[in-house]
């Protein structure tokens, strides 16, 4: 067996050693830096090869679809100074918590909170004012 093994062992590494001097490994993406390894040791092992498939093609779960959108929302809000602009992206924001609220089976306890209009401009012009 150990024969066998090393016979596949001796091809591949020529063959390898023919793709490096033939230049093939030259332009590959990422050349130079370290490589991003993930860790998916948090997935059952019989979903792992689905979950990279749809994770190589940019297919993410619908509640994480949402969260993604919510904390861009979220993001965006900071540097809003249009109060209109604002509660327009506070009633999106709030909207988007209770369909992932909604969407989950879980304790009221774990649900995230909606933003409310009236505390966050108090906030925003006690920073102005501090500014």
């Amino acid at each position: 067996m150990s024969n066998i093994f090393e016979a596949f062992n001796k091809i591949a590494e020529k063959k390898i050693q023919e793709a490096i001097d033939n230049g093939e490994f030259d332009d590959l993406p990422g050349k130079g830096k370290p490589l991003q390894l993930e860790v998916d040791s948090h997935l059952p092992v019989d979903i792992r090869l689905a979950h990279k498939i749809l994770k190589n093609a940019n297919c993410l779960p619908p509640e994480l679809e949402i969260r993604k959108e919510i904390l861009t929302i979220e993001e965006l809000l900071e540097g809003e100074t249009d109060t209109k602009e604002k509660y327009r992206q506070i009633k999106r924001l709030n909207y988007l918590i209770m369909k992932l609220n909604m969407s989950r089976q879980t304790s009221l306890s774990l649900e995230k909170n909606q933003v409310y209009y009236e505390k966050l401009v108090d906030k925003m012009e006690k920073k102005t004012k501090a500014h």
